[in-house]
């Protein structure tokens, strides 16, 4: 198979496809995954070439789509869960928290998880409540849980491929926003970046943009408006969010001195505000300027039309280069 062009929502279908077929312990759960497809259709299709024993469409109950996730992965199977929207993930957040993420652990190593949980991740679709959030702060800071976010076709493919195959469980944040962005997918050659890396996406040298899933575009397109300005700057996808991948960023910012975080969630809490701390435990004699954090405000997530002022943009984004940049 060559290389081709799919939407990052079919190179998840693409992925799920590939890992059923190679092995027969992947199953996936979930509401309405099995004859609709999906909510999003990333599903559609694979009921029909898997059947409803390897396809589940399961009651809406998020902590029971878990639970039975949680029983599945400890006999040997390898369950892959969609939630359906990110706002419906807190149901299930004690299974998460108490149960998937601390069950190797608690056994000495004697029983692992392989289980993945689906989560489409973060605003923009112009939807009702509780179906834009990002809450992956919450998730990264319990221990024993990874986390990922895809932000290109090429990633939302391996990466659903590689937590497949994990003996750990794997939280995906799948960036739905961008799910019908096209890009290049090569589902015959294994990336040589492993899922828990970060990416340089552009290099540059004035200073470091870092963002992860639905703000990686918003980075790269304030990294090409800088660059009429004669400003280059480097632009890291971070991929992993648990683990983090400090390595790649602060070796960035020892080259440019400077770091804006961008990501989606409130900035109070978020997870910019512990990579901040990290760079600036790391980095403090390379840092020419305060570590910056452009993301949403600290207000529950507004109304579908008031998205455009809660959401970062470029102008945000260009406004905290140019800050960094003054000092």
């Amino acid at each position: 198979m060559s290389t081709t062009t799919l939407p990052i929502a079919k190179a998840i279908t693409a992925g799920l496809r590939d890992a059923m077929h190679a092995d027969e312990h992947v199953m996936l759960m979930g509401e309405d995954i099995g004859r609709l497809g999906g909510v999003f259709r990333v599903t559609d299709g694979l009921h029909a070439e898997f059947g409803s024993q390897r396809v589940v469409d399961t009651p809406l109950a998020e902590a029971g789509i878990v639970g039975t996730a949680v029983g599945l992965a400890m006999r040997g199977y390898r369950p892959v869960v969609e939630i359906q929207f990110d706002g419906f993930v807190f149901p299930a957040y004690n299974q998460i928290t108490t149960q998937v993420a601390k069950m190797h652990y608690r056994t000495g190593g004697r029983v692992t998880l392989p289980m993945v949980i689906r989560i489409p991740h973060g605003g923009g679709i112009g939807a009702v409540e509780h179906h834009s959030e990002s809450p992956e702060a919450l998730f990264a800071h319990t221990a024993g849980l990874r986390i990922i976010a895809p932000a290109t076709s090429q990633d939302a493919y391996w990466m659903t491929r590689q937590a497949i195959e994990s003996e750990d469980p794997v939280i995906v944040l799948e960036p739905k926003r961008r799910y019908w962005v096209k890009g290049d997918v090569d589902p015959d050659h294994r990336p040589e970046l492993g899922p828990w890396q970060a990416q340089v996406r552009r290099p540059g040298t004035d200073a470091t943009l870092l963002a992860w899933g639905p703000s990686v575009p918003l980075a790269l397109e304030s990294a090409e408006a800088a660059a009429e300005d004669g400003i280059e700057l480097e632009v890291i996808d971070a991929r992993s969010l648990a683990p983090l991948d400090m390595e790649t960023v602060t070796a960035s910012v020892r080259r440019t001195g400077r770091l804006v975080i961008v990501h989606e969630a409130p900035v109070l809490g978020g997870l910019g505000g512990e990579i901040a701390a990290r760079v600036s435990e790391q980095c403090f004699y390379h840092l020419e300027a305060p570590v910056l954090r452009i993301g949403g405000y600290a207000t529950p997530y507004p109304p579908a039309r008031m998205e455009h002022a809660y959401l970062p943009d470029l102008e945000r984004v260009l406004d905290g280069v140019d800050r960094v940049l003054s000092h």
